[in-house]
């Protein structure tokens, strides 16, 4: 891929429960490609098959399954014109890595590059929920946020927090600091 086409990948990561899959489906709403958090793909493909690369069952394997999910995600999404945008994936699933396994996430990310500019929705207790894909508590959430809110600038990545607002004012702020608020890439 060129890297224009890196470029235009858009990763809104950061606290789970935080509004990243609403901010995704706001962003689809008004037409841009989104791509489904791997996480997410992943629990529900294992609470219907054996169970056993859960987050909570085996981490490492989980996370492994993602960096494999978000690779053959990054493949496809290189057919859709315009922004592109990530509810976490590969750098998220490395950093998870590099935690558990000691894998450095800058290699095991295999040089991929997405946008400079990356979304980091914070905690919001007032919104977070648990469910059968996400069982874990809200601490939990927030130590993964820490983790990934120290790595993205590690791995280059400049970092914006997300302000908790409505769902339309998060999404026109995203395109706003994209420079392509009424235009698309």
């Amino acid at each position: 891929m060129t890297e224009r086409t890196i470029e235009r990948f858009v990763i809104i990561s950061g606290c789970s429960g935080g509004g990243k899959s609403t901010l995704l489906s706001e962003l689809g709403r008004r037409g841009f490609a989104t791509v489904e958090e791997p996480g997410r793909r992943i629990v529900k493909q294992e609470l219907q098959g054996d169970g056993s690369a859960l987050p909570w069952i085996d981490a490492a394997r989980f996370a492994r399954r993602a960096i494999a999910m978000s690779l053959a995600d990054i493949a496809a999404a290189a057919a859709h014109p315009g922004w592109v945008f990530f509810d976490r994936g590969l750098i998220d699933a490395a950093v998870a890595l590099e935690y558990l396994a000691g894998e450095p996430a800058a290699t095991t990310a295999g040089g991929h590059r997405f946008h400079r500019r990356v979304f980091l929705t914070p905690p919001w207790p007032e919104i977070y929920v648990t469910d059968a894909e996400r069982p874990h508590g809200l601490a939990a959430a927030v130590t993964e946020y820490e983790r990934l809110r120290a790595a993205y600038p590690e791995l280059g990545y400049e970092t914006v927090v997300l302000p908790k607002v409505d769902v339309v004012t998060r999404a026109d702020l995203v395109l706003s600091l994209l420079g392509e608020f009424s235009s698309r890439c």
